[in-house]
């Protein structure tokens, strides 16, 4: 796993001796812009790890391309604290077929110098708070095994097992298995309304407090 990088070797900085952190924590949507900082963190993921099962790090260009494309229909969310992005979570689809519209796939990547500090439970506190009103009902995470810490993170915010590919990809000179996590994210409707675009939630009143949804966890 990678050191933390220059930018976050203070990452301490501005703590009591309690740990608590003096400046805000902030939850805010992605932008294009963010996308050196989220390259950054998870270039080392798909360079040094099974976790991604990508082979070679995306560009930041290809990271902006990635965001950028995201973002008109579904959150891609960072935690930052005065300007450094200590991880990110976002959503995409489940599938391409119709019937999958309601459903998505979920991915949270932290910096390590953040790890077990509460940023993965925040962002995806914030993210399913907006899921929810977006008006999806499923989410799925598919995690390369074994990862206990991924695991535990996702089994904590509600996730339960649902399955195991085995030995279906193959990466560092050996093959690996994939388990499947599943969360509702609402009760189920009969006759359920197509899911609202992210550009149309930007445009209500609720979106500013969605995204804090998951700021009441102090990283310290």
């Amino acid at each position: 796993m990678e050191k933390p990088n220059k930018l976050f070797q203070d990452s301490t900085a501005g703590t009591d001796t309690a740990g608590a952190t003096s400046t805000p924590v902030v939850i805010r949507l992605a932008t294009t812009e963010d996308a050196a900082q989220v390259q950054a963190i998870y270039g080392p993921y798909v360079r040094d790890t099974t976790i991604s099962f990508e082979l070679e790090p995306p560009s930041v260009d290809e990271m902006r391309q990635r965001i950028g494309g995201t973002l008109p229909k579904l959150p891609w969310l960072v935690c930052e604290q005065e300007g450094r992005i200590a991880g990110y979570a976002y959503a995409s689809r489940h599938s391409a077929r119709a019937s999958y519209d309601w459903s998505v796939n979920v991915s949270v990547y932290i910096h390590p110098a953040w790890h077990r500090r509460g940023v993965g439970r925040s962002l995806y506190d914030s993210l399913f708070a907006t899921l929810r009103l977006l008006g999806y009902y499923n989410a799925y995470a598919g995690i390369a095994l074994p990862n206990a810490s991924s695991v535990g993170l996702h089994e904590a915010v509600g996730f339960r097992p649902i399955g195991v590919f085995r030995e279906v990809g193959h990466k560092l000179g050996a093959w690996h298995d994939v388990g499947w996590w599943y969360l509702s994210l609402q009760p189920k409707s009969a006759a359920p309304v197509p899911p609202l675009s992210l550009e149309e939630l930007k445009m209500t009143p609720w979106c500013p407090k969605v995204l804090q949804a998951g700021q009441t966890v102090a990283l310290g």
